[in-house]
């Protein structure tokens, strides 16, 4: 259907694409609270990460191992994955993410073993956020979604390693996984299957071709806040390219705004917050017990609200640096608000100058139904 079979207020070229997005009802859309699938699958999911983080983190601060205590960390959160799928799938599911999880982390290790400069490592980065969106939707990997795998491809980034410290690393995320899906499958049993009169979301069927695009799309965005990024000598680009990808994984492109706003607000109340606790120079210890309390909080709400989410995922993920780094401190917070905000602005953008017709007219039927007078 050609644009000028359709009624003038459904005609969508990109100018009026630009227009519907930034009209005042995507801000007042991006405030409402929704109904999740299953809080308990949600709260069981936090949870089961939140035990895989203390168990796992904590074993290797008593150890000689502490240095590698982030990639621990983040071998945990592989729990997050496959909360919604069929009791037969979701181990399954975990072992997987647990694979790619561990691979994230060697093969970025391994660019600095080989000697790669800042410039193909930063490729990498934008390479890997087309791919591991594609993996995920076509894997059917559900929530969190290609995240969890882009922060651990930026974590890994460095200058140089040998290959023991490689292999290291890539152990240490592995067998954090490892017990995420130990933990996983031993609590099965308290997780809600979905039924024919509850049945739990599911990502839509998109074909291959489709799926290229979308990845093509999001390595794009996610070169160009990289890129942009570094050229502003930000610490860690990671955080600009998830900002993006977080907006275009967007079914829809007033859903890509929603996430724009939600991502940037919650961002920076949780950077308030996090600085507001660096500043303190806390422990190893206090930081493990909030991050289990802000793993289980951030489960339940993230699915009523993205925001509120964010402003949870946002103190988690500078406090995982933070313990990994020796270095990190409370200046880490500002530069999390400014490679979000830079990462969703440039993210929006991109979604809609390389959106189809179908997503823009898409659009102009949800702005036509939600404000009638436009």
């Amino acid at each position: 259907m050609s644009d000028n079979s359709l009624p003038a207020a459904l005609r969508a070229n990109r100018r009026d694409a630009l227009r519907q997005v930034l009209h005042a009802r995507r801000f007042e859309e991006s405030l409402r609270l929704g109904t999740q699938p299953s809080v308990r699958n949600s709260a069981l999911a936090g949870l089961q990460a939140a035990l895989a983080t203390a168990v796992s983190v904590s074993l290797f601060l008593l150890s000689p191992w502490a240095h590698l205590v982030g990639f621990a960390s983040l071998g945990a959160l592989v729990a997050l994955f496959g909360r919604f799928a069929p009791r037969r799938s979701r181990a399954g599911i975990v072992l997987q993410c647990a694979f790619w999880q561990s691979f994230a982390v060697f093969a970025m290790s391994a660019t600095a073993w080989l000697g790669w400069p800042p410039a193909a490592q930063l490729t990498l980065l934008a390479v890997s956020c087309g791919f591991y969106l594609l993996l995920c939707f076509r894997r059917r990997f559900g929530a969190p979604g290609p995240l969890i795998f882009i922060f651990a491809v930026g974590a890994a980034m460095t200058d140089a390693l040998d290959l023991s410290q490689v292999v290291e690393r890539t152990l240490a995320t592995a067998g954090a996984a490892l017990l995420a899906w130990l933990i996983c499958v031993a609590s099965e049993a308290l997780r809600h299957p979905p039924t024919p009169e509850r049945p739990f979301p599911k990502d839509p069927e998109r074909s291959l071709g489709e799926l290229g695009f979308m990845a093509t799309r999001v390595a794009i965005a996610a070169l160009i806040v990289i890129l942009a990024s570094h050229a502003l000598g930000a610490s860690h680009p990671a955080w600009a390219a998830m900002g993006a990808v977080a907006v275009m994984q967007g079914s829809h492109l007033h859903i890509s705004m929603h996430r724009a706003l939600q991502r940037m607000a919650g961002t920076l109340i949780g950077a308030a917050m996090t600085w507001l606790l660096l500043i303190q120079q806390p422990s190893a210890w206090p930081i493990i017990v909030a991050l289990m309390l802000l793993q289980v909080l951030t489960e339940i709400v993230i699915g009523a609200n993205y925001g509120l989410g964010q402003a949870l995922v946002t103190p988690m993920a500078l406090l995982m640096t933070y313990l990994a780094t020796p270095a990190a401190d409370a200046a880490m917070a500002p530069e999390r608000v400014v490679d979000t905000i830079l990462g969703a602005l440039v993210g929006m953008v991109i979604a809609v100058a390389l959106s189809s017709a179908e997503d823009r007219r898409a659009l102009a039927r949800h702005h036509q139904s939600s404000h009638p007078c436009g």
